[in-house]
């Protein structure tokens, strides 16, 4: 069974949400076969807590658009590494020293990745990159 047609929709939207506050290294991998609590996990890296926060918030502000609220979030105190479930998509900002220490891409590497369509601003266009499932994080 493959993620649905509406968890697709919260990940690309969450990935433009996050590109558009500087979010980066975005990774989106389908669990719906490892997994039965979600289809998607998108994970975001930032640079800065405050950007951690500042990420999390344009994701829930643009998903609140298109009528999906979180269910949970989680990690929000320190802003180090948040997690938003939306139920069909959990989001995982992370600070890059977590996103590195945790390496999650790796945990699901055997799941398949999610391509995400996003249009990264002309000011962020160079330090905002995929990364690949087999890619490392700095």
């Amino acid at each position: 069974m493959a993620a649905t047609e509406h968890a697709l929709t919260l990940t690309q939207a969450a990935a433009q949400a996050a590109v558009n506050k500087k979010g980066a290294q975005l990774a989106a991998f389908d669990v719906s076969e490892r997994l039965a609590i979600t289809d998607v996990f998108l994970i975001i890296t930032a640079t800065n807590e405050r950007q951690v926060g500042a990420v999390v918030d344009g994701i829930e502000e643009e998903l609140l658009k298109i009528g999906a609220k979180t269910v949970r979030r989680e990690g929000d105190r320190e802003n180090r590494w948040v997690l938003m479930d939306y139920l069909d998509m959990v989001v995982h900002v992370q600070h890059k020293e977590e996103r590195a220490l945790y390496s999650l891409e790796r945990l699901w590497r055997d799941c398949p990745a999610i391509e995400l369509h996003v249009d990264v601003p002309e000011a962020t266009a160079e330090p905002t990159a995929e990364l690949g499932a087999d890619d490392d994080v700095e």
